[in-house]
């Protein structure tokens, strides 16, 4: 936990001091055509990067780790302004996932699985979530939820929370 907490001020940090030195050569607008920063969930945190490849359509990937294992995510996300909030954008979408997780538990909604070997973990995701970009800033912030269907070690079906913190550009 020290370990996370410490990677999020880091990262703060230099996003804070970037964003100083951009913001007298340019500014920013509110919408970015890629994003970097780290996703933290429910049972997974990773590194992200959101690509638009248009104003309303994007792909994200999270490169999750997890107590002994990883996964890879992807995501094609519709993306639509919030509240008519400048800035805040409503997004849904669907993917798939892809890992391997060794011996231990394996975390889950409502229950933990203990495996005595490594396993494969396979299945479909989706995601549903707000993102803000702060104003003047080269940084979005984003809450979400990401129900996902587990095939390989299930069928079984869990919502992970997620929280990104990505620096635009």
């Amino acid at each position: 936990m020290k370990k996370l907490v410490f990677s999020v001020a880091a990262l703060f940090s230099f996003m804070l001091i970037a964003n100083k030195s951009l913001a007298q050569n340019s500014q920013y607008s509110q919408d970015y055509k890629t994003a970097v920063g780290l996703k933290f969930g429910a049972y997974e945190d990773g590194i992200a990067v959101k690509y638009f490849a248009s104003p309303d359509i994007s792909y994200e990937g999270v490169l999750g780790f997890r107590n002994h294992g990883v996964v890879v995510t992807g995501l094609y996300e519709i993306n639509q302004e919030a509240f008519n909030v400048s800035g805040l954008k409503f997004y849904y979408g669907f993917g798939a996932h892809i890992g391997a997780e060794g011996k231990g538990d394996y975390q889950r909604l409502g229950s933990d699985q203990y495996y005595n070997s490594s396993h494969i973990l396979l299945g479909a995701d989706g995601v549903l979530g707000l993102e803000y970009v702060i104003p003047n800033s080269p940084i979005a912030v984003s809450l979400d939820l990401n129900p996902r269907i587990e095939l390989a070690t299930g069928p079984f079906f869990d919502i992970a929370p997620g929280l990104g913190i990505k620096y635009t550009f």
